[in-house]
């Protein structure tokens, strides 16, 4: 089933006198519960494509829909809300408070809609991903991967329908980010929710169950439906 989908995206700037299109005329759906990464070499439109998917940035022109309804349809409130209750974000700078301990960080969308943690739900998450002893931790004491771990169970505490990871590894060391990265599949798995993931690195995106790949704005391969 589509979950998400965008027809003839442009996203376009302007760049002295020049108009750059990071993203450019692009149509494609994900469907739920799959786990896509999105590659291609650097100032390629990636992450642009990720921003414009979740509502973080404007289209220039076209359109997004989740489910059956389009974005634009959205005001900003309504943006807000469906940012917090159906989309989960992890970024590559964690985006931790620093005052706020690991489980304060996790609590923090729950607490802004006004709504009573599912405990069950949460210990689950935090079961997976093995941060039960660094709760209570302020993010200047955790490593670079623990943080991580804390900025994913946030992301997963409103039981989203997608995650959306812009380079999720690319501020860890090896070792840590295939953890993360072997972490984020699983419970993606586990918890049923789609996970699309924008990264440099072949050997991340080699993990994922599909691979776009983008030039120039453009989507020049998507392995699930040939080159475009």
């Amino acid at each position: 089933m589509t979950i998400l989908e965008c027809k003839n995206l442009t996203k376009e700037y302007l760049s002295g006198e020049n108009v750059v299109k990071a993203v450019d005329d692009v149509t494609i759906s994900f469907e739920q519960g799959e786990f896509c990464a999105i590659t291609g070499p650097s100032g390629s439109g990636k992450s642009t494509f990720l921003h414009v998917l979740s509502s973080l940035e404007n289209p220039t022109s076209g359109e997004v829909r989740y489910g059956e309804k389009p974005l634009l349809s959205y005001n900003d409130n309504q943006l807000s809300i469906l940012r917090r209750r159906r989309f989960g974000f992890v970024f590559q700078a964690y985006n931790l408070v620093q005052e706020l301990t690991g489980y304060e960080n996790i609590l923090l969308p729950i607490m802004l809609d006004n709504k009573k943690p599912d405990e069950e739900y949460l210990n689950k998450v935090i079961d997976i991903l093995g941060i039960e002893d660094r709760l209570h931790h302020l993010p200047s004491a955790l490593s670079g991967g623990q943080q991580q771990r804390i900025a994913i169970a946030r992301a997963l505490a409103n039981r989203p329908s997608i995650l959306f990871a812009d380079e999720p590894t690319g501020n860890l060391d090896g070792k840590s980010g295939r953890e993360v990265l072997s972490l984020l599949k699983y419970v993606s798995k586990q918890l049923g929710v789609t996970l699309i993931l924008v990264t440099h690195d072949l050997h991340v995106a080699e993990q994922a169950e599909r691979i776009l790949t983008i030039e120039d704005g453009k989507i020049v391969k998507d392995t699930k439906n040939g080159v475009i």
